[in-house]
């Protein structure tokens, strides 16, 4: 007998012959039973590798009901604050309370605290005693050395001291949780295992010290050595272990874990997922997000990009892993089969959908970007990889269309002499619907070099490219474009770049602009607290103020900047 959700009612536990649990995932999120929901990717992997395994999503801070309703777990609690920072999902980049979460219920946001992460596990701790609590997801990912926090306007202690927890299993978690598991189970030290923070006495042996928690508050420079320090160790190629003293205590933070295989990311995505919103959510309202990933499948993990915003290094890393084709199609096949499957597959993509196949042909190294400025020689770009699987994929059964509704990086397309332009002329032809995503972010090179994103004159050649193939295929489709202001080195001149380009170039009024928000442990963050470029230590002009930042929007959105 097959039993698809992870268990978050008692009964279900029972249903399973289980009388207590060994692991109980506390999530920020609505329980959507999906490979895009985190929680329930570590949940199903601990259950398939042996481990009882329960899932509380969004408890009420106001009692220990909720959080204690499926026992004191055997071995750890494991506490996320859902799919993203609880502070970016409950502000805008103005600091303005958002009044909607498409991961909660009703779509209300009513249900995520501020720094779940934190709230969580003081709620664990007011309540159960004696178990270890380990952190993971992204907030505690992100935030799991001395960080700067946008909303509060200072650098942070690690969220690891903040929360008094145990552990961070950070970037992500399944071996690292798999292996903690193991060792709690089998009474074996664990606070020497890869992927995991712990709080430790002393500097182990071989680790890299960084400055301290209090240099980092008080200086923009160590501050900086902080960051660049964690930078380049996010990478298990070549990672060292990693330590911060916190007043009379150190943050340990274990060499990274490695990336899972091909073979093991197959297997996370073959689990036993209901690809539905569990009962004890969705009696609760509609849960928004499952419109999103409903009927959408996740080819790739990992970016090549680097781009300096992004956290996506820091939490999957820069090596891009690929699913195997059968996998993915055996998946999309199993979509297909489905009761009430429409014919369409809404998104084949990833963090950026044409990384899927790419490779880099010496296994990663400490150099610099992989992609800018320009792509590195030994970064596999070809395409047919990506051409291959959306032709398997609308070759199944019952499936009538198969969006790519990820971004595209254009730069890619444009480097890939040999099968760039027949990628884009399959995309155009089959996987888009009207209009296609592109991110170029900015069109100023001083600030598209702080982002680390490519010239505005691949940009236009990719446009050209894009519009040739449509008027030889007979369709009139467009190009979407993302742009971002207020990021570190964007003043209103370079605001005002963005409107002249894409009124005389583009042809059109920017809509999709967004206002730079400063999450944790980006290399953009670290730019726009300490006034510096990292490495270089350039000085970069910051806009801090919510005033020039609608400024600057307004600037790009002909005067509608909110």
């Amino acid at each position: 007998m097959r039993h698809l959700f992870i268990p978050a009612t008692r009964e279900e536990m029972e249903r399973r012959g289980w009388d207590s649990l060994d692991v109980v995932i506390v999530s920020g999120d609505a329980y959507i039973d999906s490979p895009y929901n985190g929680a329930a990717i570590i949940g199903h992997w601990l259950i398939d590798h042996g481990f009882r395994v329960g899932l509380i999503p969004q408890p009420s801070l106001d009692s220990g009901g909720d959080v204690l309703s499926l026992g004191v777990p055997e071995l750890f609690w494991s506490v996320t604050a859902g799919s993203v920072d609880s502070m970016v999902a409950n502000y805008s980049p103005m600091r303005k309370f958002r009044k909607e979460d498409d991961f909660t219920p009703g779509g209300r946001n009513d249900r995520r605290p501020d720094r779940a992460t934190i709230a969580y596990t003081n709620l664990i701790k007011r309540h159960s005693k004696g178990k270890p609590i380990v952190l993971g997801g992204v907030e505690a990912s992100l935030r799991r050395v001395a960080h700067y926090d946008y909303w509060s306007d200072s650098v942070r202690r690690s969220v690891l001291f903040d929360a008094k927890a145990d552990a961070i299993t950070y970037g992500m978690g399944e071996l690292s949780n798999l292996e903690l598991a193991r060792r709690m189970r089998d009474g074996q030290p664990w606070d020497g295992t890869d992927g995991v923070c712990v709080i430790g006495k002393s500097v182990p042996d071989g680790y890299l010290e960084m400055p301290s928690f209090e240099e980092c508050r008080d200086s923009k420079e160590s501050f900086m050595d902080a960051f660049e320090t964690f930078h380049e160790n996010c990478d298990p190629a070549y990672a060292k272990g990693l330590a911060q003293r916190h007043g009379d205590r150190y943050l340990i933070q274990n060499r990274p874990s490695r990336r899972l295989t091909t073979g093991e990311l197959d297997a996370v995505h073959s689990l036993d997922y209901e690809y539905a919103v569990h009962p004890v959510s969705a009696r609760l309202g509609h849960v928004r997000a499952m419109d999103t990933i409903r009927n959408s499948v996740t080819t790739h993990r990992g970016c090549y990009g680097g781009c300096s915003f992004c956290a996506v290094h820091a939490m999957q890393g820069r090596d891009v892993v690929s699913r195997s084709q059968g996998s993915i199609v055996a998946e999309v096949a199993r979509m297909a089969s489905a009761k009430g499957f429409d014919g369409v597959v809404r998104d084949v993509g990833g963090p950026t959908a044409n990384m899927y196949g790419t490779y880099c042909n010496v296994g990663g190294c400490d150099g610099g970007r992989c992609l800018f400025p320009e792509p590195c020689p030994n970064l596999v770009l070809d395409h047919a990889p990506s051409m291959a699987l959306l032709e398997a994929v609308r070759s199944v059964n019952g499936v009538r269309k198969a969006f790519v509704a990820s971004g595209v990086r254009h730069d890619m397309v444009l480097a890939d002499g040999e099968n760039g332009e027949a990628y884009l002329r399959a995309l155009c032809g089959h996987h888009i619907s009207g209009q296609m995503k592109v991110a170029p972010e900015h069109v100023s090179k001083k600030v598209l070099d702080l982002m680390g994103k490519p010239g505005v004159g691949k940009l236009t050649e990719f446009k050209g490219m894009f519009d040739r193939i449509n008027s030889d295929v007979g369709k009139r489709q467009f190009l979407t474009y993302y742009f971002m202001v207020a990021h570190p080195g964007c003043g209103d001149r370079e605001a005002g770049e963005i409107s002249r380009y894409c009124s005389d170039v583009l042809g059109i009024r920017p809509e999709q602009t967004q206002v730079f928000t400063p999450t944790p442990s980006t290399a953009s963050t670290a730019m726009y607290h300490t006034g510096m470029e990292p490495f270089t230590r350039k000085p970069v002009a910051v806009e801090k103020s919510n005033k020039g930042k609608h400024s600057k929007k307004a600037k790009v959105v002909g005067g509608r900047g909110k």
